[in-house]
């Protein structure tokens, strides 16, 4: 049984970020190719507005989330999401987005949630371990 893995908005906007130099955006576009990932419609929500404020186009950004659709498990954040995300957010003190990804990761049983956002490392409710994928692109 293959792991379950949740992707945060960042891998996505690395991995269609056009720098060609930029190992992050190397990394994410290698894993969005390979890997079975899990997103959620906040993920679909923030990639929109983060990839227009980056001066894309609304057809490159259209066009890159029909892929994700195609290629990934969507998960519709509902009320058991927020009930959760409130608790996590009380928890471990993070951002309310920060929250919400990791309550729909925990909700959809993911085991790893791919992330720069959070520490590396960590193990949320002794289920979910988070994982920067850039690690070690961003050391030298």
């Amino acid at each position: 049984m293959n792991a379950r893995l949740f992707a945060d908005t960042n891998v996505w906007i690395y991995a269609h970020l056009q720098r060609a130099n930029d190992p992050r955006c190397q990394r994410a576009a290698e894993m969005v190719k390979v890997l079975p990932l899990i997103i959620s419609n906040q993920v679909i929500n923030e990639y929109y507005s983060v990839m227009l404020k980056n001066k894309a186009s609304d057809a490159f950004i259209q066009v890159n989330i029909k892929n994700m659709l195609w290629h990934c498990d969507v998960f519709c954040l509902n009320l058991e999401t927020l009930a959760a995300a409130f608790e996590i957010r009380e928890r471990y003190r993070f951002s309310w987005w920060d929250s919400l990804i990791v309550a729909s990761a925990l909700e959809t049983e993911c085991e790893q949630l791919y992330t720069e956002d959070l520490q590396h490392g960590q193990i949320i409710e002794d289920r979910l371990r988070i994982v920067n994928p850039f690690l070690e692109t961003t050391q030298t």
